[in-house]
């Protein structure tokens, strides 16, 4: 029975071995973190909108792409070989983006479009992350809420007489 105990818990420890050390564990938890934190920023804004794709949406759709690069990263798939992946990535989104375009037939309107432009975004700063470019991601995530506080600021009309 110790025997396989034995065997049981070395299989347990081998499949848990993927994080070896100090620096591997810090370097995911950053990297999915940053993800989510940009996610929740994007995600946060289209909240605040009322738009079909908030804040848990951003946060999933960015730590799934950052998990999506960074797990074979992990495992020594070359950089120039990540290209598969990431037209993966890149076309599930899409399929997420059009669940959030919704076409108005009576009025001859379209909504969505920027909240699917913002998830395919966020799916962008995620890989971005997963891959280590942190600063990208964050300057990224910057011009993102720029352009759709921008967006949203110049679609009201303002009153100068005060």
């Amino acid at each position: 029975m110790n025997e396989v105990r034995a065997v049981v818990w070395a299989t347990i420890q081998k499949e848990f071995s993927d994080l070896n050390d100090v620096e591997q564990v810090t370097q995911v938890c950053l990297r999915l973190m940053v993800a989510i934190i940009l996610g929740a920023v994007l995600g946060y804004e289209r909240e605040l909108r009322g738009t079909a794709a908030g804040l848990r949406t951003h946060m999933l759709v960015a730590l799934g792409s950052a998990l999506f690069v960074l797990v074979p990263l992990q495992t020594g798939m070359e950089v120039s070989d990540l290209s598969r992946v990431l037209q993966g990535v890149v076309a599930g989104i899409g399929f997420l983006g059009a669940g959030a375009i919704i076409k108005l037939s009576e009025d001859r309107e379209v909504k969505g479009l920027t909240t699917a432009a913002s998830v395919w975004l966020t799916a962008a700063i995620g890989v971005a992350a997963g891959m280590g470019r942190e600063a990208t991601a964050v300057l990224s995530t910057c011009l993102a809420l720029f352009i759709l506080l921008l967006s949203h600021h110049g679609s009201k009309q303002v009153k100068f007489d005060e």
